[in-house]
């Protein structure tokens, strides 16, 4: 059975001997290496929806966060540093150094969540080099071959599909206490609150790697602070009326494990020779947080100014010559942190690949910084359009193709000054449009889902892999919101092989054993609740390949509907969709299971 060729994908660890990958636009960086002697390990910790403004260094008047102000303090910090509004964006663009409209993963769903499979990523180049690499946290950039951590370069990965808790394609009924997780191939159940879990298992992979004597790249992305703000009752107590107290109690939670991280560090003595990046997906999405302080920035989560891009990024080595703690003014972004950390590491970039980030590693350790950078913040939320961005140029943001700020005088925004200097808006407008020239043809090449593989013969298929439809909460499938077409949306696939396959279609997963027809009660958290799900007059599944349909009959008490088709070899759009006695459509099939 013929696998991926290599324009699919850069196999795990093997990345700098994988044939090159060179996309229109993008530049070629090369990194020199390291000095010989003892290479440094690597920690990242990205938290979630966590803003600029929720840190007590940051000036946030009631949030207590000692051990990120430790850090903080300790740390060359980029205070201009830029990622992308939202979650699974961010996370490709520090996994492949490249924009998420180049790489693909440029939204949190809708088949545009999984960076391109022939993409080198950053575990695989460390790994490649000899180091390492663990995952602990949230992954959400692809749940099945070839996109799953472990498939990606991370030889050990312990970890929550999709954005956690209240995910479409997290594992149903879990909690963020004793939460269910996936370690490598296999759904577990761990013990404990889901942070300290992460913090957990990831101490004990790097104390190994000590007791080894081998360097390692520990990625440690939390899902926390984002919603569902579940948080035992002491961490939320300090900050009781306020209307984001449950998010303050997650990082307040999350500070507590960076100060067991710090211990930890210390007594293995890893302290010193441990390159620490702290960092921030998006911008707060705290549910009136930035009401209580948002760093005098405009917009939160979401937002194309830089009340949604702008985040912290603290970065600490205590014995690898960094200048004096302190900050560092000039415009940097997350596609900059792959280059960084593979030149420090002595890690070599595989020939011929191209990244749109930069190596920070000069300027960090003193070197002046650039005086004239530009790059363009642009993601796909529920479409991707011209000027739907924010072009960033030191101390000028160029907002929706026309809207110019000078955040010298104006760091909040707040008033539009393009009339006033249309030479910088010629000169933003004309850098944008070259960037777009390189992204637009390719935007809709989108990352399918693989199936019919030998490395993974069954497959699961969710709502969040629609293309054109954004459904990737629980929320919508408990109670279908009139916000999603009851018709639901296609799944994209590239068919490995020629064949017969097993599709079914159903309404819940398999783990919450349920009939199409039925509700599920509500689930009762240790510290909150989600609501019940909804029965719906499903009677017979339709399915679509390639725009040819077939239906057959919801059985009475039938949990799925089960078809067989044959695909070919290729891509091929398969859309799957319930309806109702009178032939109405009810709702998309949120979830399918596909063994061939």
């Amino acid at each position: 059975m013929p696998g991926p060729t290599r324009r699919h994908f850069i196999r795990a660890g093997g990345a700098a001997a994988a044939g090159a990958f060179v996309s229109a636009g993008c530049r070629s960086v090369k990194t020199g290496a390291e000095p010989a002697g003892r290479r440094p390990n690597v920690i990242v910790i990205l938290t979630d929806d966590q803003g600029y403004g929720d840190l007590a260094c940051h000036g946030n008047p009631v949030l207590r966060t000692p051990n990120m102000d430790r850090l903080h303090g300790e740390s060359v910090c980029l205070t201009d540093f830029h990622v992308v509004p939202m979650c699974s964006p961010t996370r490709g663009e520090i996994m492949t150094g490249q924009d998420c409209l180049r790489n693909r993963a440029m939204a949190t769903c809708m088949g545009r969540h999984m960076p391109l499979a022939h993409l080198p990523l950053l575990p695989g180049i460390l790994g490649a080099a000899g180091y390492r690499t663990g995952l602990f946290g949230k992954w959400h950039l692809g749940n099945e071959w070839p996109y799953r951590p472990f498939d990606r370069g991370f030889q050990e990965a312990v970890y929550f599909q999709g954005y956690g808790l209240t995910g479409a394609d997290a594992h149903w009924g879990g909690d963020y206490f004793d939460p269910f997780y996936r370690h490598r191939e296999r759904v577990k159940q761990a013990s404990g609150f889901c942070t300290d879990v992460w913090f957990d298992r990831a101490m004990d992979w790097m104390d190994a790697g000590r007791r080894a004597g081998e360097p390692f790249f520990c990625y440690l992305p939390t899902n926390a602070p984002h919603f569902p703000f579940w948080v035992a009752e002491p961490y939320r107590r300090p900050y009781a009326g306020l209307p984001p107290e449950g998010f303050y109690g997650l990082i307040a939670n999350l500070d507590e494990n960076l100060g067991r991280l710090e211990d930890f560090l210390r007594r293995t003595g890893l302290r010193d020779d441990t390159i620490l990046v702290f960092l921030t997906d998006n911008g707060s999405a705290g549910n009136g947080s930035t009401a209580v302080f948002n760093a005098g920035m405009r917009g939160g989560k979401c937002a194309r100014y830089d009340g949604g891009h702008r985040v912290p990024c603290f970065v600490r080595w205590p014995a690898g010559g960094l200048r004096p703690p302190g900050d560092l003014a000039f415009p940097a972004q997350a596609q900059d942190l792959l280059p960084t950390i593979a030149e420090w590491c002595g890690a070599p970039l595989p020939e011929g690949a191209s990244f749109d980030g930069a190596s920070l590693a000069a300027p960090l350790r003193g070197a002046p910084g650039p005086a004239d950078r530009m790059f363009v913040v642009q993601y796909h939320q529920n479409s991707v359009e011209r000027d739907d961005a924010a072009v960033v140029w030191n101390r000028w943001r160029l907002v929706f193709g026309k809207e110019l700020y000078d955040l010298q005088s104006d760091p909040g925004q707040e008033r539009d000054v393009s009339a006033a200097h249309p030479d910088v808006v010629r000169r933003l407008r004309a850098f944008y449009e070259t960037w777009w020239a390189g992204v637009e043809p390719t935007l809709h090449d989108l990352a399918p889902v693989f199936v019919g593989h030998d490395r993974q013969p069954y497959v699961t298929l969710t709502a969040s892999d629609w293309v054109g439809v954004r459904c990737d909460g629980a929320d919508n499938i408990r109670a279908p919101s009139p916000k999603v077409t009851p018709r639901g949306g296609p799944w994209n696939l590239q068919v490995e092989r020629d064949g017969e396959y097993e599709i079914e279609l159903r309404r819940w997963p398999r783990e919450a054993d349920a009939a199409l027809t039925a509700g599920v009660p509500e689930l009762k958290g240790r510290e909150g609740t989600l609501k019940e799900g909804q029965a719906l007059p499903i009677a017979s599944a339709r399915l679509a390949v390639d725009g040819e349909e077939m239906s057959r009959p919801a059985e009475a008490g039938a949990k799925g509907v089960t078809f067989r088709v044959r695909l070919r070899c290729g891509r091929a759009r398969v859309h799957g969709r319930f309806l109702s006695a009178a032939g109405g459509d009810v709702c998309g099939a949120y979830f399918a299971y596909v063994r061939g």
